[in-house]
């Protein structure tokens, strides 16, 4: 062990660490919810990807990539199987050809119509495991997701 680098500092990252905290979090939540939708043939990005395409109008791809927080690539990546599946389908934009739109196939809202129950039932014994907090919390996590500064915008930015 380095004298620069003690044990304290592995401590300090283990104990206040959000960055740790959020992605052990996210990923026990994830595996939870992973499990319980099993039975459907969907995992949790999956299912937060076709309840996200549930809107009157078929959204753009850059929509649901801002309101899951993923980039495009990794995004078109997650289409992929869920059309094969037959659940959504992607399509060029009518007024605009470098648009591509996202919609829900009879058979994905079929589907979703089977998951919703188990997710409400999942995410209430979620919220129960958080208590009386669950809003805040909801409310601090947005927060983070879409109010951080983008960290390349900010390294390419002279100082002022």
């Amino acid at each position: 062990m380095r004298e620069s680098l003690p044990l304290s500092v592995t401590l300090e990252v283990r104990d206040r660490c959000l960055c740790l905290h959020l992605q052990r979090a996210a990923r026990a939540v994830g595996r939870y919810f992973d499990e319980v939708l099993r039975p459907l043939g969907l995992t949790n990005g999956q299912y937060s990807l076709l309840v996200s395409l549930n809107r009157p109008e078929p959204p753009r791809v850059a929509e649901v990539a801002h309101l899951l927080a993923m980039d495009r690539t990794t995004l078109t990546a997650s289409i992929k199987p869920l059309e094969r599946r037959g659940l959504m389908t992607s399509f060029q934009d009518d007024k605009d050809r470098r648009v591509r739109r996202l919609k829900l196939t009879d058979e994905g809202r079929d589907l979703l119509e089977k998951a919703v129950p188990i997710w409400r039932e999942t995410h209430d014994r979620i919220d129960k495991v958080v208590g009386a907090d669950i809003d805040r919390l909801r409310t601090n996590l947005l927060a983070l997701t879409f109010a951080l500064p983008d960290p390349d915008e900010e390294l390419s930015d002279p100082a002022p």
